[in-house]
């Protein structure tokens, strides 16, 4: 076996990593409701709840594509308490679990091509979409907690993977 291997980052532990977190988060933010006020962008992501919103909603609509179902569209979304956003979380992550878990390996083969809000039209097969699922929320996250120091809510816990439980 090789370094390359033994080394590989799979898809369970990223589950449970990424879980972990996001349900530290719902605590979190649970005990710091005005944190989700905090100013980010503009448009849906124009405070900290509205990107962790899209987080969610990103999650949602790629695994409803992976699953062959129809994508929810930006609009029917409505949940905007603390609540409800990490609901609509729970539910997203239920059901990317249920398609890999459930899904043939060919089955990470098959190409999708579909239109974005952002950039375009997009072409990837199964496998590249699921790991742009994981990729998105880390990147998001940490723009969150960056943004939530700076704006003095500094009482975080480590986010990395190294300090994390995650046994490898």
């Amino acid at each position: 076996m090789s370094a390359i291997d033994r080394c590989a980052l799979t898809y369970e532990l990223l589950l449970e990593f990424t879980s972990v977190e996001q349900h530290r988060w719902h605590d979190w933010f649970e005990a710091h409701p005005n944190a989700w006020t905090v100013p980010f962008a503009s448009g849906r992501m124009a405070t900290i709840g509205g990107v962790v919103h899209h987080v969610f909603a990103v999650e949602l609509r790629y695994v409803q594509r992976l699953r062959d179902e129809r994508v929810t569209e930006w609009d029917e979304f409505r949940e905007t308490s603390i609540e409800d956003v990490f609901e609509l979380g729970d539910f997203a992550r239920a059901q990317f679990v249920d398609f890999l878990t459930t899904a043939k390996e060919s089955e990470l083969d098959k190409v999708l091509t579909f239109k974005t809000l952002t950039a375009g039209t997009v072409t990837a097969n199964k496998y590249k979409i699921a790991s742009n699922i994981f990729l998105h929320g880390i990147r998001h996250w940490g723009q969150i907690a960056t943004v939530l120091r700076q704006n003095d809510f500094a009482d975080q816990w480590p986010h990395d993977m190294l300090l994390s439980d995650l046994r490898m």
